[in-house]
């Protein structure tokens, strides 16, 4: 009688009996994004996001996901994981960088700056004079030689531009003018040129995780914050910060970044299909958060929920922020992307 041979455990299934429940997930998508994708087998990527379906950023990746079957025209599986699942954006740049869980996002320049020093500068308050040069600018594909860097550096290659918003200062008592903005306790991204921007015309700049703007307002941690409108709406900072400061000191430029380890994984139709489909799906995210921004801001101004206020000093700020443009583009390597943006009409 022949003694059964006693089966030899799955390596897997031992390793996750092992991990507490809670890590489950993490580990999983990890195994998924190593594991090698048989033959038979649809490809599955996941993406990550801060926001629900109504965000501009989810309709842009959602957008990615259609475009990307439209051209690959094979089975491709998506899983987009919404309401900030996976972390915040500054996780999802490193999951992409280390080619685990995550494979495609959208993601803040500033969240790039451990990786690559010129990435913040699409970030840069004060980049842009308006909406007009902003498109003129991505619309010549001028930012090229930063996502060079960010896909040499960081190995996160850039696919797309989506964003639009025009920032401003979100507070809880109205400011006017520099002498009312002197000294105010104001959250900032976590990259240099943030800082050094806001210090240079009288703010106290802090850094604090986007998911914690609300009750460091509401707690007084800090006096405001700044963001677009689709993020005042979305995160309700009009409940803490009903004023809204009209600086307008930014407009979003939002990479949809893919990781560079999964890109390099793929059949090279998939990859074709990928790039054009995130080239495409930018300026989708582009013009509709660009066309909405406004709208909604008066939107939110009509029912009630913010004050708009003017800030009659803003060609000041132009003025005293100029030299930290200049300095900060030349110490990141960034002067010759900087000078001609500055040149478009």
């Amino acid at each position: 009688m022949t003694t059964p041979k006693s089966k030899t455990p799955c390596p897997v299934a031992a390793a996750l009996a092992l991990v507490p429940r809670s890590g489950l997930l993490g580990l999983l998508l990890v195994y998924m994004a190593l594991a090698p994708v048989a033959a038979d087998q649809p490809i599955t990527l996941h993406g990550a996001v801060q926001f629900a379906d109504e965000h501009a950023f989810n309709k842009a990746l959602l957008k990615f996901e259609e475009l990307t079957r439209k051209y690959y025209g094979k089975p491709v599986n998506f899983v987009l994981h919404r309401n900030s699942e996976l972390g915040l954006e500054k996780d999802y740049f490193a999951y992409l960088n280390q080619g685990i869980s995550v494979d495609y996002a959208i993601v803040s320049p500033s969240h790039m700056s451990t990786f690559a020093k010129s990435a913040p500068l699409m970030d840069m308050p004060f980049l842009f004079r308006d909406i007009d040069q902003w498109r003129k600018v991505l619309n010549a594909d001028m930012l090229k030689p930063i996502a060079d860097e960010v896909a040499k550096k960081a190995d996160v290659l850039i696919i797309g531009y989506a964003g639009g918003g025009v920032r401003n200062l979100i507070v809880a008592k109205p400011v006017h003018n520099m002498a009312e903005l002197k000294g105010l306790k104001l959250r900032v991204m976590g990259a240099p040129i943030q800082t050094q921007t806001f210090q240079t015309i009288g703010a106290a700049p802090s850094v604090i995780a986007y998911a914690e703007i609300y009750n460091a307002i509401q707690t007084g941690v800090i006096d405001a914050a700044e963001n677009e409108a689709l993020g005042v709406e979305q995160m309700k900072f009009y409940e803490v910060g009903p004023y809204i400061v009209q600086t307008r000191h930014a407009i979003t430029v939002r990479p949809l970044c893919f990781s560079g380890k999964t890109f390099r994984r793929l059949p090279q139709d998939l990859q074709a299909a990928i790039v054009k489909a995130g080239k495409e799906a930018g300026e989708y995210g582009r013009q509709l958060e660009s066309s909405e921004d406004r709208q909604r801001l008066e939107r939110l101004a009509k029912e009630g929920k913010v004050k708009l206020v003017e800030f009659t000093d803003r060609e000041q700020l132009l003025k005293l922020t100029e030299p930290v443009r200049q300095a900060y583009a030349k110490e990141v390597g960034a002067e010759a992307v900087f000078v001609q943006i500055n040149a478009v009409k």
